[in-house]
């Protein structure tokens, strides 16, 4: 089954979800504003990703900016920052059991049926 990591307001993130909707596979949406992942949890995507966590991180949200940019983060405080921040997160995130992609643009979906 897909999850899609999704954000309403965000047209590629919508763009992804239709595209998910259009394969007629069953899947579940995870509004992760709504419902933040875990640091456990957001650790096993990045790891499913194969990415490193900055490489998760939307580094032109202000709060990013503001807050972390320029700074000698380490692995577990960029986590963190995502985890306190979810609006950080890149998106959408779609998994298919071991294996995700950031579907940008949404037909990276294809990499992980």
């Amino acid at each position: 089954m897909l999850t899609i990591y999704h954000n309403p307001r965000c047209s590629k993130s919508r763009e992804g979800l239709q595209l998910i909707e259009s394969l007629n596979l069953p899947f579940t949406i995870h509004k992760y504003l709504d419902t933040p992942p875990t640091k456990d949890e957001l650790t096993a995507i990045i790891a499913k990703l194969g990415i490193k966590p900055i490489d998760l991180v939307r580094q032109k949200e202000e709060i990013w900016k503001q807050n972390y940019k320029g700074k000698d983060l380490i692995t577990d405080q960029v986590i963190d920052a995502m985890v306190q921040h979810p609006n950080l997160i890149e998106r959408p995130i779609v998994i298919n059991g071991d294996k995700a992609v950031i579907a940008r643009p949404a037909e990276k979906v294809q990499e992980i049926l």
